[in-house]
């Protein structure tokens, strides 16, 4: 139903019900049928069900599996490692996906549980739960409103619709009729709830309760939204799905061919199985979790907290920013930036002696003041009149001061029917009626102007002229206000509002903006040369948007909800590379983008702070909610911009792609160091030589190599070009294969020819196998940390301090009575001068093979 295009006899028709409310028992009956007002789940949250899910992960069932073997083989150390791995990792995703889960929770927090109501013709308060449909509420400044009401009657009814429709500024409410198609943010006859009383009061009729409210309706949207897998999780997923069936290929081709070259069985499926585990990268998820704990930390410092670990890396990997505008691009704040007086419009302007009345009646004619205490000092008031009142204190003048010059005698208060106000004040020789409003109703009041101190008579040409000159200011998208005075008889018997507005002297006009925060615009320079394509999607008009737009540099079509809504999916898919601006959005327009983005495969974050916000949140690859919004908005999303600033999302932009970059030096490192091993395995068999390595050496080089070296990786610095590079949406092997190639043929190589020479003494050269194995595993960490010379990165001490450990722990097994476990025997000087030697080289080789990737990427 229409509610706002209605009569109001039909709409008392409609509710069955009349001005004076109803009666107990009537409303009894209708709690029966509508049930309470009220939020209630769709899909209930199920504890059990986002744990078991914490396993779906193929890498987590390929670890089991892992695990599993180990077991088998009576490697109960490895085992229990691995899955102590992936019962921590689980745990943590169950605590941070159940904490997102309640946002429905918070829903009904937001909701305070009395109001004012008529009942049998009396005013009562009332559980807000009881309210039904037909109920007329009784609501004034200060009032949380608890149902989608129609407004019967107001008297300077002002309220915040902030949290629901994403506008900034208080908006006028007045009963009376409105056209069907007017948009839910200017439904001046409506109010809703979750919203809130900022001035006035009113009789309102309620029209929809609980779930049927638009309130109802987004929480419903938030239950219903499908939240698609983690980008990341879909790449590692890929990756490890190749590995396992690498993995099993392996086992199967060794196992066969070791038969048919009369290898025993046993030892064969055993080495087999060994090298397959060997090859499934089990610190990964380790390596993951560090990677992304570190990066929340560092990413809390550019004041934005990660509520999902995995967040932190794909935001990194953004293709598209979708932001509010109201806080995150502008400073929530207005401000005057733009004046009108004597003629001129100033946009730069300081403390011109001609300009003081101006100043002077915008802080007189103002309800606003400035609250001191011992620490601070804040201002209260409507956010129009706190602007004003700071633009006089900026040009010098006092309130206070002024106000006991000037002693308050009466006040008109402004009303959207009116669009004007006035204070008379006691003046020096009589009193002033100091006057604001509509600029086109001000100056039709005004019978002469003020210029330069002088007083001349205005005539309607010149009307039309500063007519002109506010549509001037009004089209960069300021709010502008009229000012102008008179002086009224002290020997008048009464005064009227007729003799304080009328046969006024005009002086001017204030512009005021909620301006751009200072650092969004190099911020948005900064996306565009990452290759993020920024979109402001707003509740505010197409003007005010296109304004602060064309501010920061975000220059593009300017789409508004009512044409975006006649335009078919394949039409805004085509045409979205080409917006800029989303204008008077309702959630479900900000879903629908969301969605149609992540169609065209763009990896999406979105910024949000209001109930309206939370459907898209929670769609998006990655929610942003603003630190000050609601506690909906920041339980469907994946983080929390503690300083509401577009600049800050920039930098975490920068760390996930921190992020990403060492999860790939990570898998770099691994690959190419682990299937060295196979390769080496297959040839020995191939030539009918002895297993170069056994099970259980096989094993202890995956944790020697996997261990302390990987993980140092995770704290490598960012390379000099994270931020001027477009996004990755490949896999997550793109650029790394030839690289992997590389070094684990030079692995290879060197291993098994080190093998093949010392193969008279076969514990000998499975022992110098191994440690040319490892020493080759420990400089090729230090290629894998960047993609330019090691020489030119900075020193990473726990990668230092990582290959010493790893090299000093083989050192105990093989000087140790350990090594008759391992099967392992001393090495001389000169033997592991040989391995070094190698190792060297084949580090040397990879840093040169760098200049050619290099200039192939």
């Amino acid at each position: 139903m229409s509610w706002h295009s209605i009569k109001e006899e039909s709409l008392f028709k409609e509710l069955k019900s009349r001005e004076e409310g109803l009666s107990d028992k009537e409303a009894q009956k209708r709690l029966k049928i509508y049930g309470q007002n009220q939020l209630k789940k769709i899909r209930k949250l199920n504890a059990l069900k986002i744990f078991l899910s914490q396993f779906t992960s193929f890498l987590v069932i390929l670890l089991i599996i892992a695990a599993a073997i180990l077991a088998v083989l009576g490697e109960w150390l490895d085992f229990s490692a691995i899955m102590g791995v992936i019962i921590l990792n689980s745990l943590f995703g169950f605590f941070q996906e159940y904490k997102a889960e309640k946002a429905i929770e918070r829903l009904k927090e937001m909701l305070v549980p009395r109001t004012k109501v008529m009942r049998n013709g009396k005013v009562v308060e009332l559980d807000a739960r009881n309210i039904v449909p037909g109920d007329v509420l009784v609501l004034s400044e200060g009032d949380k409103i608890m149902a989608d009401c129609r407004i019967l009657e107001s008297e300077n009814l002002q309220t915040n619709e902030a949290a629901l429709t994403g506008e900034s500024t208080p908006q006028e409410k007045i009963a009376g009729i409105l056209p069907i198609e007017v948009h839910l943010a200017e439904r001046t006859n409506m109010l809703y709830q979750g919203t809130e009383v900022v001035k006035g009061n009113c009789r309102a009729v309620v029209v929809a309760t609980g779930m049927q409210t638009e309130f109802g309706r987004v929480a419903e949207l938030v239950q219903k939204v499908k939240q698609d897998k983690n980008p990341l999780r879909e790449k590692l997923d890929d990756f490890a799905k190749k590995i396992g069936f690498i993995g099993i290929g392996l086992v199967i081709i060794i196992s066969f061919t070791g038969f048919f070259f009369r290898f025993s069985l046993i030892e064969i499926f055993m080495t087999a199985v060994s090298l397959a585990v060997s090859a499934v990268p089990s610190s990964l998820p380790i390596v993951i979790t560090i990677t992304l704990a570190i990066a929340t930390q560092r990413m809390l410092k550019v004041k934005s907290l990660i509520r999902k670990l995995p967040a932190a890396e794909t935001l990194g990997r953004a293709t598209f920013i979708c932001t509010d505008k109201t806080g995150t691009i502008t400073e929530e704040k207005m401000q005057v930036k733009v004046i009108y007086a004597n003629k001129k419009i100033l946009y730069d302007f300081g403390k011109e002696k001609e300009n003081e009345l101006l100043f002077k009646i915008g802080i007189l004619c103002n309800n606003a003041r400035i609250e001191k205490t011992k620490d601070t000092e804040y201002l209260i008031g409507d956010p129009t009149e706190k602007a004003l009142l700071l633009a006089g204190e900026k040009y010098g003048l006092d309130k206070k001061r002024e106000t006991e010059k000037n002693p308050r005698i009466k006040e008109f208060s402004f009303s959207s029917s009116r669009k004007i106000m006035s204070i008379v004040r006691q003046g020096k020789n009589g009193y002033i009626s100091y006057v604001k409003g509509a600029p086109e109703i001000i100056i039709k009041n005004c019978k002469s102007e003020i210029i330069n101190g002088k007083i001349k008579p205005i005539d309607e040409k010149r009307k039309k002229e500063i007519l002109k000159d506010y549509e001037k200011i009004a089209s960069r998208g300021f709010r502008v206000l009229g000012f102008a005075y008179k002086t009224i008889a002290r020997s008048a018997n009464k005064i009227t509002q007729e003799s304080a507005e009328r046969n006024l002297i005009f002086v001017g006009f204030q512009g005021m903006i909620d301006p751009p925060r200072k650092e969004v615009k190099n911020a948005l320079q900064q996306a565009k040369r990452a290759g993020i394509k920024v979109i402001m999607i707003t509740g505010d008009s197409a003007l005010t948007a296109k304004a602060v737009g064309k501010e920061i540099g975000l220059i593009g079509k300017v789409i508004e909800s009512s044409q975006f809504k006649k335009m078919s999916d394949a039409e805004i898919s085509k045409e979205i590379y080409n917006i800029a601006i989303f204008a008077r959005v309702s959630p479900e327009d900000k879903l629908r983008i969301v969605e149609i983005l992540k169609k065209n495969k763009e990896i999406v974050a979105v910024t949000g702070d209001g109930v309206n916000d939370a459907p898209a949140l929670k769609k998006a690859d990655i929610g942003i909610a603003v630190g000050r919004g609601t506690d909906v908005a920041k339980d469907s999303s994946d983080i929390i911009l503690l300083d509401n600033n577009f600049a800050s999302i920039v930098k975490a932009v920068k760390e996930g792609r921190r992020v990403y970059d060492n999860l790939k030096k990570f898998i770099k490192y691994m690959l190419s160091a682990n299937f060295d091993e196979i390769m080496v395995i297959m040839l020995a068999i191939f030539l009918g030589f002895p297993l170069p390595l056994l099970p259980l050496q096989i094993l202890w080089l995956n944790f020697v190599s996997d261990s302390f070296p990987a993980l140092s990786l995770s704290i490598e610095k960012e390379e000099e070009d994270v931020m001027r590079r477009k996004p990755s949406k490949e896999s997550i092997l793109k650029g790394i294969t030839k690289f992997i190639v590389l070094a684990g043929f030079l692995a290879f190589v060197i291993t098994f020819l080190i093998f093949y020479l010392h193969m008279e003494d076969i514990d000998k050269a499975r022992t110098m196998a191994l440690t040319t194995a490892i020493v080759f595993e420990m400089f090729l960490v230090f290629n894998c940390k960047s993609k330019e010379f090691v020489w030119k990165s900075p020193i990473n001490k726990y990668m230092v301090g990582a290959v010493i450990i790893s090299v000093l722990l083989h050192m105990v097994v093989i000087y140790t009575p350990l090594n008759i476990f391992f099967k392992f025997v001393p090495l001389s000087f000169a033997e592991w001068g040989e391995i070094i030697g190698l190792g060297a080289l084949s580090f040397v080789i990879i840093e040169m093979s760098k200049i050619k990737f290099r200039k192939n990427d």
